[in-house]
């Protein structure tokens, strides 16, 4: 019987040493490798990168692959990755294709089983129980998101209402119908409800019963967690996951929330400089490269994610050796560059995030006036801010202006904007609008 006080869904495994989660991810690699030569991809991969599978001693030994990307996945048919017969698929995934050809995963019994049981490992870390009610707010179908914690929920026990993505005023209709106490939900997409919760005349923090929330799918800052923790008076964990590593699950913070535990006995992370994909030191920021280790039918070797983010140093005070991650801070695919300035969206919502007065939207748009770059920053005010004094909101403007002067060394044109006048969206949210290609700026 398992002790619902020690935190610990699988101690025997969550609790292992780091020279035992080495031994083995070195033993588990090298079945991969194995079950690599069963791909008619790999096969081509391992030879055109003159690397022996048979050769691997070390972990180390795996960084004579190349690395992959989106683009590897896209170059050739999806089925060339499968390392098993095509009849033991049971489910496929895929990314949504709006850059390009859409990139599918596809999974075995025995994945889906391994990625259910890494789930069910990060909520039960959080306090996730089994008398617990938990709300899925994210989009199930083909993106990961839904169906990834939904069977981990079920997993531990807990009641699950899958309510999916959007339709808010029936989210909150459920929430305090059914006593939600969990929900998994989009920072952004949170941050959004408030403003239902206060049309429809409610608190959250009053007329809910929630205590836990899960958040991912997005990078988002501290001060974006720290703001929903305070409305809604739940405590708020981020999560990492991405659909080519499986999904949600990768890495998730514990109840000390000082970094996100990957589970290094499914993944083997290693965190490379971008521009020249070496090792970069601990605690340096670096693009998060994965390998699968639990994948069954369509394993993934050295997988360059793009996001942004460092590895922390020492051992954390839950007593997992997991190495922690940071939050993501940006995809580095994410990065725009104004005035050849290097600018992460999450700069600019650190500082408007910390600032009183400001409401729960804010848009990014770049344009080109003449032959001059213009970085406009349109920021939702609060309703005491707009219809207060016009000397306070023109204070509030210049606070903001010098702020973000201060963060990113650009001076943006801050455009203060009524409450609710910014689109808003119930999926992620769309920060930035790039208007300068369409112009014929670069």
């Amino acid at each position: 019987m398992r002790d619902e006080k020690d935190g610990f869904w699988n101690p025997e495994v969550e609790l292992m040493g780091a020279e035992d989660i080495r031994r083995l991810q070195l033993e588990r690699l090298k079945g991969v490798l194995q079950r690599c030569k069963n791909s008619p991809f790999y096969r081509r991969w391992f030879r055109d990168a003159g690397f022996d599978p048979d050769a691997v001693r070390t972990l180390e030994d795996l960084r004579s692959l190349p690395p992959m990307d989106k683009d590897t996945l896209r170059s050739v048919e999806p089925w060339e990755f499968l390392t098993v017969p095509r009849e033991d698929i049971v489910r496929m995934h895929s990314s949504s294709g709006t850059t390009g050809r859409a990139t599918v995963i596809f999974h075995t019994w025995k994945d889906i089983q391994a990625w259910t049981e890494l789930g069910a490992r990060c909520l039960y870390m959080t306090g996730v129980r089994r008398s617990d009610v938990f709300q899925n707010m994210m989009g199930y179908g083909l993106f990961t998101g839904g169906l990834g914690f939904h069977y981990a929920a079920e997993r531990l026990g807990a009641m699950v209402i899958p309510s999916g993505s959007g339709n808010s005023k029936r989210q909150i209709y459920l929430m305090r119908e059914f006593g939600t106490t969990v929900i998994h939900v989009i920072p952004s997409y949170a941050l959004y409800l408030l403003d239902v919760f206060r049309e429809m005349g409610l608190d959250p923090r009053r007329d809910t019963r929630l205590r836990i929330a899960l958040v991912g799918a997005e990078p988002h800052t501290e001060s974006l967690r720290r703001r929903l923790e305070e409305a809604y008076g739940f405590k708020a964990y981020n999560s990492y996951g991405l659909s080519e590593m499986s999904g949600p699950g990768v890495a998730f913070e514990c109840p000390f929330q000082e970094g996100m535990h990957v589970w290094e006995d499914a993944f083997i992370l290693e965190v490379l400089d971008p521009r020249t994909l070496e090792p970069v030191p601990e605690g340096e920021e670096g693009e998060l490269v994965f390998t699968t280790l639990h994948r069954e039918g369509m394993p993934l070797l050295r997988y360059r994610t793009r996001d942004l983010a460092f590895v922390y140093p020492g051992r954390c005070r839950c007593g997992r050796e997991h190495r922690r991650i940071s939050r993501i801070k940006g995809r580095s695919d994410d990065m725009f560059i104004v005035k050849g300035v290097n600018i992460f969206p999450m700069q600019v919502e650190k500082v408007l995030l910390e600032t009183v007065g400001v409401g729960t939207n804010y848009q990014i748009v770049l344009d080109m006036v003449g032959s001059r770059e213009e970085m406009r920053v349109r920021v939702e005010v609060t309703d005491e801010i707009w219809h207060g004094d016009v000397r306070e909101l023109q204070s509030l403007q210049k606070r903001i202006t010098a702020a973000l002067r201060d963060e990113i060394l650009v001076t943006p044109i801050v455009e203060l904007v009524e409450p609710g006048s910014l689109p808003k969206g119930e999926g992620k949210a769309v920060r930035v609008v790039d208007r300068r290609v369409d112009l014929g700026g670069e």
